[in-house]
């Protein structure tokens, strides 16, 4: 079964990341992306859970940056700012979407993210053998959501010629465009687990949005 799709507390992944979404004042649209097979699957949970701030359901690409560049062809005309968000990171809270948002008034390209907390060592991909320990202290775990002004975020993937990125924050990177840092949270974790859903329950159980 799809990460989106599976149940936590009797709720999809996607529609407890749709309510964040749609309880955030700062938040006016959403457009959804996802395979084109599930897409009456998510009307369904769009009208069950009576998300009014859904504006478009649309069917993605076969790899991340085509589906967010789905997501871009489909935007109003008048939007400003864009907000990129994994649909399998159920618990991003009301408070890192409205910091990510309003800091992307200032800046070009915020990224919401949280300092590591192990030792990071670079190793070599052909003998396993560490090449260096990388200073911790510089070192950050990006998240999603991810906001950008519009102009921005579609020059790069317009001018992007690497064939999948990691996400959206490092096309904007190889236009010269400084990327700023809003602290995330631990909890915002991205579903890719069995562990990672006993988790998720466990917080979703306890912490209030």
């Amino acid at each position: 079964m799809p990460k989106p799709m599976v149940e936590i507390l009797g709720k999809p992944v996607c529609a407890h990341t749709l309510e964040a979404f749609e309880q955030c004042p700062g938040i006016d649209s959403v457009i959804v992306v996802g395979h084109r097979e599930q897409l009456d699957q998510l009307r369904g949970i769009v009208e069950l859970y009576r998300f009014r701030k859904v504006v478009k359901i649309i069917a993605g690409g076969e790899k991340r940056c085509e589906s967010v560049a789905h997501g871009l062809a489909a935007l109003d005309h008048d939007t400003g700012i864009v907000v990129v968000h994994d649909g399998a990171r159920p618990l991003v809270s009301r408070k890192v979407i409205e910091a990510t948002v309003k800091l992307c008034g200032e800046w070009e390209a915020v990224v919401a993210a949280v300092p590591v907390k192990q030792t990071i060592k670079k190793v070599n991909g052909q003998d396993l053998c560490v090449q260096q320990t990388l200073n911790r202290n510089e070192l950050w775990e990006v998240q999603t959501p991810q906001a950008f002004k519009r102009d921005i975020l579609a020059k790069a993937h317009a001018e992007n010629t690497q064939d999948n990125p990691t996400d959206d924050a490092v096309m904007v990177e190889r236009l010269g465009v400084r990327v700023k840092i809003v602290e995330g949270e631990y909890k915002n974790i991205k579903i890719t687990t069995r562990e990672d859903l006993i988790v998720a329950e466990h917080f979703l159980k306890g912490v209030s949005r």
